[in-house]
């Protein structure tokens, strides 16, 4: 600070106060009058996105991978093979139980639909499941909400369309998801070449954006692909909807087959994996699957959480013999 001649009111000819301030209100370890230091933390060390010192976002873990990368890639380096079973959430008064009961069966991570009355890549089975949850008045807001009263402990991905969140804000939608837990979003209407928006505030809340790769997809393309998706990538089994099928398309291994040669990240086959032996032939090349409407259908026929835990197990049962 100067020591030179002071004005009537204390200031330094610098224009420091008595107490060391500058002239903007900086204090002399040059924190701003809120508190904050000079690379924007507040007074308790939260960064300026909020996370805590030790990286955690709203209170919740964070990994420079994110939660959803680590968390697949920690199993499926110990020699797991992994399962993603798909709930569309709200379709029915037990859905959250639904979710506990397959995280106690052996799912490695639960995708999460949160319905839309366009789903452009489902098929009947999960429209219908879709058309149940907006019957009963499932909204984004409160499917995430109904997640945040559960801890199921593993992570849990949200599937949507890019509709409702370009109409409900990128950065509330992503805020909504991180403090819900929610580890991961597949948007699988939003190309890459759009993504920019939406990971500019998933991104910073942790919230990883899984990326789909078709069977059609260039060899290029996917390369692309694999360097920007976070937490896994997702191979499509085969062109077309969602939907059971009796025999495993070709394309399914044949997908699984040129992403693995591209990432290091975990590639999961999902649309056309129906049974434990269909897990298991793709999982020949893949490093696990997703599987939703065989799971969906026998929550419509009235299964309940009982049923559907035992379809997921005897998926797991498979899978941990591969």
């Amino acid at each position: 600070m100067s020591t030179g001649t002071r004005s009537a009111d204390g200031h330094s000819p610098d224009g420091h106060s008595p107490d060391g301030r500058s002239s903007d209100g900086r204090a002399s370890d040059g924190r701003t009058p809120d508190g904050r230091t000079p690379d924007g933390r507040a007074p308790d060390g939260r960064a300026p996105d909020g996370r805590a010192p030790d990286g955690r976002a709203n209170g919740r873990a964070s990994d420079a991978r994110g939660r959803l990368e680590a968390f697949l890639t920690a199993r499926r380096d110990a020699g797991h093979k992994l399962l993603i079973p798909y709930v569309t959430g709200g379709m029915d008064d037990e859905w959250l139980v639904t979710v506990e009961a397959l995280a106690g069966a052996g799912a490695d991570a639960i995708e999460v639909g949160i319905p839309f009355s366009d789903p452009m890549i489902d098929g009947p089975t999960i429209q219908e499941a879709s058309l149940r949850a907006l019957g009963r008045g499932a909204t984004p807001d409160g499917i995430l909400a109904d997640l945040s009263r559960i801890d199921v402990g593993i992570p849990l991905v949200a599937m949507t369309y890019y509709n409702l969140i370009y109409r409900a804000g990128h950065a509330r939608i992503a805020g909504l998801m991180a403090e819900s837990g929610v580890a991961g979003a597949i948007i699988p209407d939003l190309p890459l070449e759009e993504l920019d928006p939406w990971s500019a505030a998933a991104d910073p809340a942790g919230v990883a954006t899984v990326l789909l790769v078709a069977p059609s997809t260039p060899d290029n393309r996917i390369a692309t692909i694999c360097e920007r998706s976070r937490g896994f990538v997702y191979a499509v089994g085969r062109m077309g909807v969602t939907g059971e099928q009796a025999v495993l398309a070709d394309s399914a291994r044949d997908v699984a087959g040129r992403i693995t040669g591209q990432t290091e990240l975990p590639v999961c086959v999902g649309i056309g994996v129906s049974t434990p032996e269909q897990a298991v032939e793709v999982c020949g090349v893949a490093d696990g699957v997703v599987v939703g409407s065989a799971l969906v259908r026998r929550l419509l026929e009235g299964s309940g959480p009982e049923g559907a835990a035992a379809f997921v197990s005897s998926l797991r049962q498979a899978l941990d013999g591969v």
